[in-house]
């Protein structure tokens, strides 16, 4: 069952774990992918920070809002790549910090009450979403990026760590 402060528990941590994991690592680290299209630490980084500038709290008070059509315009899932052009992975991890505290301020003084997680919006893609439900999938957003980034991570030794591969689930996904 959906319960914020619970929810928000998540969400303030998540940059502090990612900022503890890639702070100062080196650029093996923070900018190699699984191949062809995928993401390095450090595009999910500037992924997650571009989700906080444009989709979680704005969408909320799309949500929150009085207007008659409440809508979501489509998130652009790839403005990191841009964005983040000529910054390094500290950069990125402190920004996130901030750019996170932010958000979760601004979240906390909304006082948001049982009968607002119920108010709906219209997602591009999904129809009817309610504020319930993307308040949810912010923090399982973090979950599956911070997956990705462990992922990421662990397959680069995926030759290397020889007949225990058969233990390590991470590296057979």
């Amino acid at each position: 069952m959906f319960n914020l402060n619970s929810t928000i528990e998540i969400l303030e941590r998540t940059p502090q774990t990612i900022h503890s994991l890639l702070y100062n690592v080196n650029e093996q680290w923070a900018n190699t992918n699984e191949g062809g299209e995928s993401w390095s630490p450090f595009d999910v980084v500037g992924h997650l920070i571009h989700c906080d500038e444009e989709n979680w709290i704005p969408r909320i008070k799309i949500v929150l809002s009085e207007s008659e059509v409440r809508s979501f315009d489509p998130l652009n899932r790839f403005a990191q790549f841009e964005k983040n052009k000529g910054k390094t992975i500290n950069q990125l991890l402190d920004d996130f910090v901030r750019i996170r505290f932010t958000s979760i301020t601004t979240l906390r003084q909304l006082n948001l009450t049982k009968e607002q997680f119920g108010k709906t919006a219209t997602h591009p893609d999904l129809g009817s979403v309610s504020l319930s439900q993307l308040i949810s999938t912010w923090m399982a957003h973090d979950m599956d990026h911070l997956a990705q980034i462990s992922r990421v991570i662990a397959k680069q030794y995926v030759n290397e760590v020889g007949p225990w591969i058969s233990y390590l689930r991470i590296l057979k996904q």
